[in-house]
């Protein structure tokens, strides 16, 4: 066995030299050609450094080879360094010089101009502008970025900070999924699903969920694309489950409104899309207003709680320790208000480099459980609408925690929710 196995690592050795010899080549020629002026060139070589391309990953030389070619005005090359800055994850963020890159881009790039959007939605180095965000999204849309159309159709499908607009959301959703966008394909099954059309949304999640990698479930914390495709998967497990009555200790779906959450957003849109399935009008953007953190920036649960009282809404902030016994006490919780027909809201931790600070929260909502699977059923603002996902029991335990929901719990690590305080 160990003379296989060091056989087999000398021919990967092997392969992989071969491999590298080739690459540097081409990376040599593109280093001599960047370096002499040639833009195309430049802007080459900043997304292979980016991405670890026949290269090393490589941040700092990335930008600097962006940097050069935005200098020159290439138009991928400003939106590259204006996500760079936007994202935060590399440079320290900042949402200004990010927008000023994207709005210098974004006639000769739609992906430049789909950040533009988000920016103006989101209220990221700009005043917030709904309908300039709208219409830098249509006009990617336009021009072929399949993401702008999605995330532009989940807005007037909701009516969130714009008028709802049912047929210009399934236009919009449409397109998306005529460019073969993942989450376009996810929103327009929903949209045929909620409509009757069973076996033509079903065929759009199918779709969906052959454009990347899918398991038995995902996780919250996966790339758009990858997410988008793991609910299509998700959403043709749970299509029959959603027109069933639940089950008292085998099963409960509660059916939320979703609303996709702008740029930093998630806990308002989470509890505007709480605030809503209790009888409420409220969106994402105008929860948000309530509390006294600007646009844009995280939101302190115990603020959150106090917009629900404004709104003229019962919930309380409930706590579970984030031991193993804590997360059965959680989950007998989470399994007594769904088996009456009640959401719950969570607040979830990321941990990794990828992580500005090395880690990252997100809230979003529980809606159901599949007891014989041991699954658990999520409504995220973060991903396509209808945002639901499957998650295992053991994902749940590790991501349903938070030291950092609020100023009031002090850096404790527990795990926190809110529940509906009507009953």
């Amino acid at each position: 066995m160990r003379k296989h196995t060091l056989t087999l690592l000398a021919l990967l050795v092997v392969s992989t030299a071969t491999v590298s010899a080739d690459d540097r080549a081409v990376v040599d020629t593109l280093h001599a050609q960047a370096t002499s002026g040639n833009t195309k060139a430049q802007v080459d070589l900043a997304f292979r450094y980016r991405d670890g391309k026949g290269v090393a990953k490589d941040d700092t030389e990335s930008m600097k080879w962006a940097h050069r070619a935005a200098d020159s005005g290439n138009a991928d090359a400003m939106e590259l360094v204006g996500f760079v800055y936007l994202r935060g994850a590399v440079v320290k963020r900042n949402p200004d010089i990010a927008f000023s890159y994207f709005k210098a881009a974004a006639n000769d790039s739609s992906q430049a101009a789909f950040h533009l959007g988000q920016c103006y939605f989101g209220a990221q180095g700009t005043e917030q502008d709904i309908p300039k965000a709208l219409e830098w999204w249509k006009r990617a849309a336009e021009r072929g970025h399949g993401r702008a159309a999605s995330t532009a159709a989940m807005a007037y499908r909701s009516g969130e900070a714009v008028a709802a607009d049912a047929g210009l959301a399934r236009k919009l959703a449409e397109r998306a999924a005529e460019l073969n966008d993942p989450s376009g394909l996810i929103v327009l099954g929903e949209i045929q699903f909620q409509a009757g059309e069973l076996d033509a949304a079903k065929a759009n999640w199918t779709k969906a969920s052959k454009l990347h990698a899918t398991g038995a479930t995902g996780h919250p914390a996966q790339p758009s694309g990858n997410a988008s495709a793991q609910q299509g998967a998700d959403l043709l497990k749970l299509a029959d489950y959603r027109r069933r009555k639940s089950e008292p200790g085998k099963f409960a779906f509660v059916q939320m409104p979703h609303i996709h959450q702008g740029y930093n957003n998630c806990g308002a849109t989470a509890c505007a899309t709480f605030a809503r399935f209790q009888g409420g009008k409220i969106g994402g953007w105008d929860f948000k207003k309530l509390c006294p953190s600007p646009l844009g920036t995280g939101t302190d649960w115990w603020h959150l709680l106090d917009a629900s009282a404004k709104i003229g809404q019962r919930w309380k902030l409930v706590t579970y320790t984030p031991d193993d016994a804590g997360f059965a006490d959680a989950t007998a919780m989470l399994k007594r208000e769904l088996d009456a027909g009640r959401p719950v809201v969570v607040d979830f931790k990321y941990i990794g480099p990828q992580y500005p600070g090395g880690f990252a929260g997100h809230t979003l909502s529980v809606c159901g459980y599949i007891a014989d699977e041991n699954l658990y059923i999520l409504c995220n603002p973060a991903v396509a609408s209808p945002g639901l996902q499957l998650i295992t029991a053991d994902d749940l335990k590790n991501f349903w925690r938070s030291d950092y929901y609020g100023a009031r719990a002090k850096a404790v690590l527990s795990r926190p929710a809110f529940v509906s305080d009507n009953h």
